[in-house]
Order: C-alpha cells, then sequence, then structure tokens
C-alpha cells in the first residue's frame, strides 16, 4: 500500500480517530492516500482543509467536472496513476464513463481540442506550463486565460487545483501509495464548510 507504515483506524489514538471518522466512506474504509498520513495527523488536518476547499468548496465558480478535469490532466502529466484513477472515476460519476474515456484519450493523444473548448484549453496550458515548466511561466500566461474567458478568480481557482494536484501527486509517488482497497471516485459534497466530509 506504500513505503511507509501507515495506521490503521484500530490502531489510531485521537486526534487521529477523530480525522478517520471524518473521512471514512461509506463502508468505513479511509483512502490510502489520507492514511498515509497516520504518523503526523496534523499533515491530514491540512490536506483535507486544501482538498475540501480548492475542489469542493461552493463558492467555487468553475464546474466541478473541469476542476477534477484539471486533476487528471496534472496527474498523468506527473505519471500519478492513483490520482488519474480517483479522479477519472469521480468524472464518470459527474458526467458519464463514455465522456471519462473521451476526455482521457484526448490527454493522452494530447489532442485537447478533441474533448475541451477553446476556453477550456487555455486553462489547460496553463496548467500544464504551471506542471512542468514553471521557470517558462509569466505573465503572458495568465494574459492567455484572460483573453480566452476567465476572470481572475477563476484562475485562482485554476492555480489552486494545479498546485493541490502537484502536492497530492508527489505524496502519493514520495511514499508509494496504491489505490489497493481504495473505493474509487468518491468525495465529499460542494459546500462551505471544509469539516463535512460524508461521501458520496
Amino acid at each position: 500500500m506504500s513505503w511507509i507504515k501507515t495506521i490503521a483506524y484500530k490502531e489510531a489514538e485521537l486526534p487521529l480517530k477523530k480525522l478517520y471518522d471524518q473521512v471514512s466512506g461509506p463502508d468505513g474504509s479511509i483512502d490510502n492516500v489520507l492514511k498515509i498520513h497516520g504518523l503526523r495527523p496534523h499533515t491530514l488536518r491540512g490536506h483535507l482543509g486544501l482538498y475540501k476547499s480548492v475542489l469542493h468548496h461552493k463558492n467555487n465558480m468553475l464546474p466541478l467536472w473541469y476542476l477534477e478535469a484539471i486533476g487528471v490532466f496534472v496527474s498523468h502529466l506527473n505519471h500519478c496513476n492513483y490520482c488519474v484513477d480517483h479522479h477519472l472515476t469521480r468524472i464518470q460519476r459527474l458526467k458519464s464513463v463514455e465522456s471519462a474515456e473521451r476526455l482521457m484519450r484526448a490527454i493522452i493523444k494530447e489532442c485537447l481540442k478533441d474533448y475541451f473548448s477553446q476556453k477550456e484549453i487555455s486553462g489547460l496550458e496553463y496548467s500544464r506550463t504551471l506542471t512542468l515548466e514553471i521557470q517558462q511561466l509569466n505573465e503572458k500566461d495568465v494574459q492567455q486565460m484572460k483573453s480566452a474567458g476567465y476572470d481572475d478568480g477563476e484562475i485562482l481557482e485554476i492555480n489552486q487545483v494545479v498546485s493541490y494536484f502537484n502536492y497530492v501527486n508527489r505524496t502519493v509517488l514520495g511514499l508509494g501509495v496504491s489505490t489497493k482497497g481504495d473505493i474509487l471516485g468518491l468525495s465529499p459534497k460542494q459546500n462551505s464548510n471544509i469539516d463535512d466530509w460524508e461521501h458520496h
């Protein structure tokens, strides 16, 4: 499951057990990407707040499927199959299996216009540069998104999703986290309560 020790629910003490109670799935399971924080529960608390705010806060204005698609795109660029599998399954639940398969084909073939609008592609191009060529990034990249129709708040949303996935990809890849035992595609509800992790 990972290259470092994780702590099972039955072995967890407070406050880790409270966090596990908060994030457990319908069958009581806890995703491995969350269990990897077991030795330092305060890092799990930080991860949860960031994830919920960036992807599942009701004040985000961009469509959830697109934010998830950015996550899949960034994870593909980073060769993080764990996050691709989880978030592609989430897109299947939000849209359809066929739609998610078309999206992934467009990403793998590097032919984004087969699935995304030109506006959406501008956000993905920024995501690619921020992920793979950050030293090349400059104001022009942000201006291109503005020209495509994104406002400053939406650009911030894209930036935060890209930054989050680069963080979690490196957590997963750097510690050998696998999907073994995970239920793919679960996520918390869209609301403003960052402590509400009821899965659906």
